[in-house]
């Protein structure tokens, strides 16, 4: 049986990949083998940048909880514990955005978890 190297579809699918590596340096963004090789661990390392990028945000939100909560002389696990308990259901972006944006509400907030506390 004859070896079929790809033809017209083969070579679209080689396009698409050298398009794809454009501004990498070298022969990766000219040669299909090293461009393949380049387009491949990119895609690898921007997916796993998308879920990093996650982390990150949620990590950034407990650190601007946990500053905003200085002053109240609680700390953000009892916070978050007290939260939970009095059915308060305000995720962590969105108490983020209030401790900068709208400290009385976030304020009122923390006056209601310390409320739980005492109440115990």
């Amino acid at each position: 049986m004859p070896r079929v190297k790809g033809g017209p579809r083969g070579h679209r699918k080689h396009r698409k990949i050298v398009a794809l590596a454009k501004g990498f340096r070298g022969s990766r963004n000219r040669l299909f083998k090293r461009a393949n090789e380049g387009v491949v661990r990119a895609l690898e390392h921007a997916f796993a940048g998308r879920r990093q990028k996650r982390r990150d945000l949620r990590r950034l939100w407990i650190t601007r909880i946990t500053a905003a909560l200085t002053d109240s002389g609680i700390n953000y696990s009892r916070f978050m514990s007290a939260l939970k308990n009095t059915n308060i259901e305000l995720n962590r972006k969105v108490l983020s955005e209030m401790a900068i944006n709208d400290p009385k509400a976030f304020g009122d907030v923390v006056e209601k978890a310390k409320a739980f506390f005492e109440k115990k």
